[in-house]
């Protein structure tokens, strides 16, 4: 993928695009994908850089909901099922099995958990990653060293998926693209185009450089997550909010904390959640919480609450106590919630995704979960080419392998997250090999991969390759603010920058990991208040809404 390629492509495009997608996160990118695939002529447009938002900052699990399975939301527990199968089969270089343990302390927990197991477990069928058992306490230490014992009657294990999440967005961006979408990050959509009353186009800005372009398509997609009404409203100033944000919040600790490969699960919490203490890229990920938010940010930010609620849930279930010095990175994420009424519980609103299709065509998709990135780009193209008045074209995603798609990428060692390209990678190794070297002692990260970020995957900043191109934000932000200059000066030489902008990029890197270390944390205690509750739900049902307002 090459950003001034892509820019030379709208500038000479004569006619209208097909459809136009505003928003680079999971829901767009597999828009893209979905589209481009039929045929259609495709654009998408990311007024950051790809999956920013909420989509790197998931909890890293291709699941299908033990929760909603709690809430008696079976349709979308079969179907989220069915879409983890597909997306192992397609990115096996992404997603694999991932081992959990839930540890029961009441006489009740191990039976009553494991039924529920047993079920999932059914739902899943074939497309299953592993049959759930009841394990002894002597079984539950083996797998999980470091849990409490005080109280540990035994446990239940089961299997469910993980996967990086940003890898994944950068691999579908360039998936999309081998299927002739354009795609451009850093592209702001600051208005659309009407004719008659309807979607016509968009207007953009080029946030690196200020150019605006007018740019017109039969059909424009609002796929931009928690920024959903913004655009509605740019659609309609009077249109009702959609979106009822919520935080999720994510501690990494140190491996020590939970050594080896099994992740704990903890059915229900105190905010109606189920916690996870996750083995991920030789860290643990703790998490997450369901606080309601008021602000949308780009750069959402923890709450003390939240931190030590995840502190003070993983000390129950962790032999070793965790505290905030411990803490390597906290990173938080918001959810794009339907909003069905004032009041709701986060912990209770239905995550299935939503399609709203306003009285001037412009199509909105919004909702939904990682997982079921694939169904709802189908079900989304499927209204979008109606109301655009395309030739109607089957979906093919359902076997379309992901770019980088590699069935043994254990292969490359340290580079088999990159799958197929790792052998790219080992190219550019053997051109120079001074790119072998390490951009910190405790990053596992070298150098060619910042150069083969900026040459293949569009990175353009260095919040680009050290937030999402690669986690070291996530997983050790003090070592990724060390690493910054080195990186920034990799990245310059590619990009024909000079020592201001090695400088410049050092700088607003570091202050924006500053945000993800437990000490130096903004607080936003004023502007955001947690609101943490008990979810009392009772079973909730699938609810997929398509509303036509004409």
């Amino acid at each position: 993928m090459n950003r001034s390629e892509m820019i030379s492509r709208v500038k000479h495009e004569k006619r209208p695009w097909d459809l136009v997608i505003v928003g680079g996160g999971a829901t767009g990118l597999g828009c893209a994908i979905d589209a481009a695939s039929r045929g259609y002529g495709v654009l998408l447009l990311e007024q950051n850089d790809f999956a920013k938002g909420t989509s790197s900052r998931s909890t890293k699990l291709i699941h299908g909901g033990v929760r909603y399975l709690q809430q008696g939301n079976v349709s979308l527990v079969l179907e989220a099922l069915k879409e983890r199968g597909r997306l192992k089969r397609n990115a096996p270089h992404l997603v694999h099995n991932l081992r959990f343990v839930v540890p029961s302390y009441d006489w009740w927990e191990g039976p009553f958990y494991g039924i529920g197991l047993k079920i999932y477990d059914m739902l899943a069928g074939k497309h299953g990653f592993g049959h759930s058992k009841f394990l002894s306490k002597e079984t539950t230490r083996k797998y999980l060293p470091t849990v409490e014992t005080e109280g540990l009657r035994g446990g239940v294990i089961y299997y469910d998926g993980q996967f990086d999440d940003s890898r994944l967005a950068v691999n579908m961006a360039q998936t999309a693209c081998e299927q002739s979408a354009t795609l451009i990050n850093y592209m702001k959509v600051v208005g659309l185009i009407k004719e008659n009353q309807m979607t016509a186009g968009v207007l953009v800005r080029d946030m690196e450089t200020g150019w605006e372009y007018e740019i017109r398509a039969k059909g424009v997609i609002n796929a931009t997550g928690v920024f959903t009404d913004r655009v509605l409203k740019m659609d309609d100033p009077e249109a009702r909010q959609m979106i009822l944000p919520s935080q999720g919040v994510h501690l990494v600790l140190d491996a020590s904390f939970l050594p080896g490969d099994t992740a704990v699960m903890v059915p229900h919490t105190a905010d109606g959640r189920v916690l996870f203490a996750t083995p991920w890229h030789d860290k643990v990920i703790v998490g997450t919480t369901d606080t309601m938010v008021d602000d949308v940010l780009t750069e959402p930010r923890a709450l003390d609450d939240e931190i030590e609620f995840l502190l003070s849930h993983a000390a129950k279930y962790l032999e070793k106590d965790p505290s905030e010095s411990d803490v390597l990175s906290v990173f938080a994420g918001l959810r794009p919630l339907v909003s069905q009424g004032e009041g709701e519980n986060t912990a209770a609103v239905s995550r299935d995704h939503t399609i709203y299709i306003s009285r001037s065509g412009l199509v909105t998709v919004t909702g939904g979960k990682w997982t079921t990135y694939r169904k709802m780009a189908e079900d989304t193209i499927d209204n979008a080419a109606v109301v655009a008045h395309l030739k109607e074209n089957q979906c093919v995603t359902k076997d379309l392998h992901i770019h980088g798609y590699h069935n043994h990428p254990e292969k490359f060692g340290e580079l088999a997250i990159y799958g197929s390209d790792a052998a790219g990678i080992n190219d550019l190794l053997f051109e120079r090999p001074g790119l072998k070297e390490p951009i910190h002692p405790k990053l596992n990260i070298i150098s060619a991969e910042a150069v083969w970020a900026v040459r293949n995957e569009m990175a353009r900043t260095v919040e680009d390759f050290l937030a999402r191109r690669t986690r070291a934000l996530l997983l050790d932000a003090r070592a990724s603010m060390e690493a910054a200059p080195a990186v920034a000066k990799l990245m310059a030489d590619e990009l024909g920058y000079g020592k201001d902008w090695v400088h410049s990029q050092t700088e607003a890197y570091c202050d924006l990991a500053k945000g993800y270390l437990v000490s130096g944390k903004p607080d936003f205690s004023i502007a955001r208040k947690p609101q943490i509750r008990l979810d009392n739900s009772k079973s909730g049902t699938n609810k997929f809404l398509l509303r036509f307002n004409r």
